[in-house]
């Protein structure tokens, strides 16, 4: 049970980091006017109704309860992986990114509908769409977590 409580309390800390770093944009930036802050590294106002890469962001409005609920699956399936495997630190590291960052964005669905995203990659006149530190969480983990099988499998 301690091990669980260590993991959840890191993605709680993921979570509350995401939500800050929103609570501040959203205080601070207009959604016309972005601030460059060098030639390839923007931060922007946008807010995401839909999935990553604004995935169903012109839905009816249904996308915020299904998007919500996989996130809330997610996290639940996420929690019962790390009580199977404590003992892979990796593993359970790379999870609780993941589990993090869906909280965050989860905390964001139900409270406003959308999704706060604010860091924009560009080079030249070609822009990757804006994302999140809960987005960089889950892909983070993501990567920590395919690192760590292929490093299982050597």
């Amino acid at each position: 049970m301690r091990n669980i409580l260590h993991w959840w309390g890191l993605a709680l800390l993921i979570a509350a980091l995401d939500q800050l770093s929103k609570f501040y944009i959203n205080a601070t930036l207009s959604p016309t006017e972005p601030i460059v802050l060098t030639g390839w590294f923007n931060l922007v106002l946008a807010h995401n109704s839909g999935a990553a890469f604004s995935f169903l962001a012109q839905a009816a409005g249904w996308q915020r309860y299904f998007f919500s609920g996989i996130s809330l699956l997610a996290i639940i399936f996420l929690t019962r992986l790390i009580q199977q495997h404590t003992k892979n630190r990796h593993f359970c590291f790379g999870l609780t990114l993941i589990m993090g960052g869906a909280l965050g964005n989860l905390i964001d669905r139900v409270a406003q509908g959308t999704v706060t995203d604010f860091i924009q990659w560009h080079v030249s006149s070609y822009y990757w769409p804006a994302f999140n530190l809960a987005d960089s969480a889950i892909t983070v983990g993501a990567v920590l977590l395919i690192w760590d099988s292929l490093k299982a499998r050597s």
